[in-house]
């Protein structure tokens, strides 16, 4: 085993009691915990009450300058056709508004990445007013992570193949690292002192026959070092999954998951109803769990949004269940994680991120093609409420706000 491998399932097991979350505010500290829903196709985020019935806050305008980036856009020959290219592709006919959001650790602003605007933006939300923006590198941006600390955001730049690490407070550029192609999922580890990177390739094009997977581009994971962002260790999941005997899966990672003392990754990847398991210190896929496929879902992979048949996966906080959105076949499910059981199959409308609710008892996953948000229990795996949001939920994040606030934009 290689010196780089152990130290990293050592500083796994080292974190083990270390909270996974951003920053949480202290009671008392006048803010409330909440979730933001990100609006896609809308360019909003709903603010729900984080456990419970999910009841509506209130909403955030994500893009008060639209008019303004709009014609800067048009004015810009290249950047009008990677816009119009986003609304042909991954946009599904839409222009992408928000991706990802995270509040400040103080509650005055939600950070957001707006993928047909290639930038991030700071909006005040007792004013609505934009308190920062930072443009990424080429023409979209694409899925976020913040630290545990709350300080620093990191975001795809997904046509430059670079992650941006960012200020929270300033938008002020920290660092950044090259990626494979198309860089997507970020996650910190838990002690902050790594940034995982997993970069998915081309998933626009048509070329999705399995045979063809190789014209997706250089995808694998890359892992640095969040303070200086030099590469600690890059995973080239081809070499593991065919190792693992699966030679017929994509190695696009999408959404993952650490268990608790980060010593398992699970992920899932393009096109595969399920996902894996895969050891770090032993720097090996270990298990895979397939999951149930709807008799109503289309066999021509190129019908499947931007490749992904399953997209979106959380653990609960004792690290016993893990909840899946089965995002094409249309329903989400709660894995018992010692024996891979699913428990019952909650349908559900291309459902496309799941998160932990506040007080860990359920996840909470976004129903895109239904606009709404759903709770389900990880104890029962059974759903407990649906909420309405705006048109085209994907990310949902916990965050905070002000204790009296109700939101300053739209309603």
């Amino acid at each position: 085993m290689s010196r780089t491998l152990r130290t990293l399932g050592a500083l796994a097991a080292a974190t083990l009691l270390t909270a996974f979350a951003p920053a949480q505010a202290a009671p008392g500290d006048g803010l409330r915990e909440v979730l933001f829903v990100g609006n896609n196709w809308e360019g909003t985020a709903d603010v729900l009450a984080s456990t419970g019935d999910l009841a509506k806050v209130g909403r955030v305008n994500v893009i008060p300058d639209k008019e303004e980036r709009l014609r800067e856009i048009h004015l810009h020959p290249v950047k009008l056709g990677f816009f119009l290219g986003i609304r042909a592709t991954a946009g599904e006919g839409h222009d992408q508004f928000v991706d990802d959001m995270y509040s400040t650790p103080d509650g005055s602003a939600v950070v957001a990445s707006r993928p047909s605007f290639a930038d991030v933006v700071s909006i005040d939300v007792r004013t609505g007013r934009i308190n920062w923006r930072f443009p990424v590198a080429g023409y979209r941006a694409d899925h976020m992570a913040v630290s545990p600390d709350g300080t620093r955001v990191a975001v795809s730049a997904s046509t430059a193949n670079t992650v941006h690490v960012l200020d929270i407070a300033t938008g002020r550029q920290v660092g950044s690292f090259a990626t494979g192609d198309k860089p997507h999922e970020n996650i910190f580890t838990r002690d902050g002192r790594f940034l995982w990177n997993g970069s998915i390739g081309d998933v626009t094009s048509a070329l999705d026959a399995p045979w063809l997977d190789w014209t997706k581009g250089d995808r694998k994971i890359t892992v640095v070092d969040a303070q200086t962002f030099a590469p600690v260790r890059v995973i080239d999941m081809r070499e593991r999954l065919d190792a693992f005997g699966r030679k017929d899966l994509s190695d696009a990672v999408r959404p993952v998951s650490f268990s608790q003392d980060e010593s398992k990754l699970y992920f899932q990847v393009s096109f595969f109803n399920g996902f894996l398991e895969y050891d770090v210190a032993a720097d090996r896929i270990t298990r895979l769990k397939t999951l149930p496929v709807n008799p109503a879902t289309s066999t021509d992979r190129t019908t499947w949004v931007n490749d992904s048949r399953h997209h979106g996966m959380s653990m609960s906080r004792d690290g016993a269940k893990l909840c899946i959105a089965g995002t094409m076949d249309d329903y989400a499910t709660v894995v018992d994680r010692a024996t891979l059981a699913e428990g019952p199959l909650v349908p559900a409308d291309k459902p496309y991120w799941a998160t932990v609710d506040g007080d860990g008892t359920a996840c909470v996953i976004s129903e895109s093609g239904a606009d709404r948000v759903t709770a389900i229990d990880f104890a029962t795996g059974a759903k407990r409420v649906s909420v309405p949001v705006g048109d085209h939920p994907q990310r949902v994040r916990l965050g905070h706000v002000p204790v009296a606030w109700s939101g300053p934009g739209v309603r």
